[in-house]
């Protein structure tokens, strides 16, 4: 069982808190708390895009297989080969339970994140008593692959064995965004907003991907007011912590509420372009851009017919 110390940092590390985490002290290294709790101190300093702050808590001649995972995962592609030795190995060796599962949690989202979909599907589904965070992280890859039912299926198996568990909980919030699943009153996305309210309410808690969580399905709900509230509060968090990672989707989802919203014309537009501008790589920018590009590309090679000329 977690001590209340590392039930807190993981609390902070799936709800997406990792300015907060980043400032956690690390118990001494003869502590049963040392290596989980330099494990999520990397790994959010990986999700606020900064490995080098992440490597330098991992000590050099760490032969934990789970430090060495965080390692890898810090060194983007060039880190992949050593993930897959660390599958490997960890089938030939006794290990502990949750070792195992971060070396193949770490190694998924290595996968992930270089495109190699497959072997990250494979990594994951390998696992015979697969842990909570993998079966999140497997039904998450599932709803990225358009396949909702497969990743429900995965999160009740899993909901059944620890349905006390936060991150299966939020990873069933996601799910619940995705396929607008309604609460008992009949509500399309309120599950996935009794969620987020609920865990906003802890005042341990600061999370911009909270408040941004609840934005989105508020935004699907109409209610636009209330999705501005928390995506202005989630901007106010950020800004705060100078935190940039997590500022695109804020920005996303500000221009959707903006342009659907009867606000100031130009709102959207400058949201747009500042959207633009900082987070050249977020999906929604990616995606749109390579749509104006394909349709200025047809409107090139469209020729107008000529215009018809009637005779007396």
């Amino acid at each position: 069982m977690d001590s209340s110390e590392l039930y807190y940092i993981k609390q902070q590390f799936v709800l997406g808190a990792y300015p907060a985490l980043t400032q956690v002290s690390v118990p001494d290294a003869s502590s049963a708390d040392y290596i989980p709790t330099l494990v999520y101190k990397a790994r959010a300093f990986l999700a606020l895009n900064n490995p080098n702050s992440a490597l330098e808590l991992i000590p050099e001649d760490s032969d934990n297989v789970a430090l060495r995972a965080v390692s890898a995962l810090t060194k983007g592609e060039e880190g992949l080969e050593v993930l897959r030795d660390l599958c490997v190995e960890i089938e030939g060796e006794e290990f502990s339970q949750w070792e195992i599962e971060m070396v193949r949690v770490l190694a998924a989202t290595a996968f992930m994140r270089a495109g190699e979909v497959e072997e990250a599907l494979e990594t994951l589904n390998g696992a015979e008593d697969a842990g909570d965070e993998s079966s999140a992280i497997l039904s998450q890859i599932y709803i990225s692959l358009s396949r909702p039912s497969v990743a429900q299926k995965i999160l009740t198996s899993a909901l059944k064995v620890n349905p006390d568990s936060l991150v299966l909980q939020q990873a069933e919030a996601v799910l619940a965004l995705v396929t607008a699943a309604q609460g008992l009153g009949g509500e399309p996305y309120s599950t996935a907003i009794s969620f987020y309210t609920e865990q906003l309410a802890n005042p341990s808690v600061s999370s911009a991907a909270l408040l941004v969580g609840r934005g989105v399905a508020r935004i699907m709900r109409g209610d636009l007011s209330a999705a501005r509230s928390d995506l202005e509060e989630a901007e106010s968090i950020l800004t705060r912590a100078q935190s940039k990672p997590g500022m695109g989707e804020v920005l996303a989802a500000m221009t959707v509420t903006a342009g659907l919203g009867s606000g100031k014309r130009g709102e959207a537009d400058e949201l747009w372009s500042r959207l633009c501008s900082e987070h050249p790589s977020h999906p929604m920018v990616v995606d749109l851009s390579a749509k104006a590009e394909l349709f200025d590309s047809c409107a090139a090679k469209f020729q107008l017919p000529p215009r018809a000329v009637t005779s007396a």
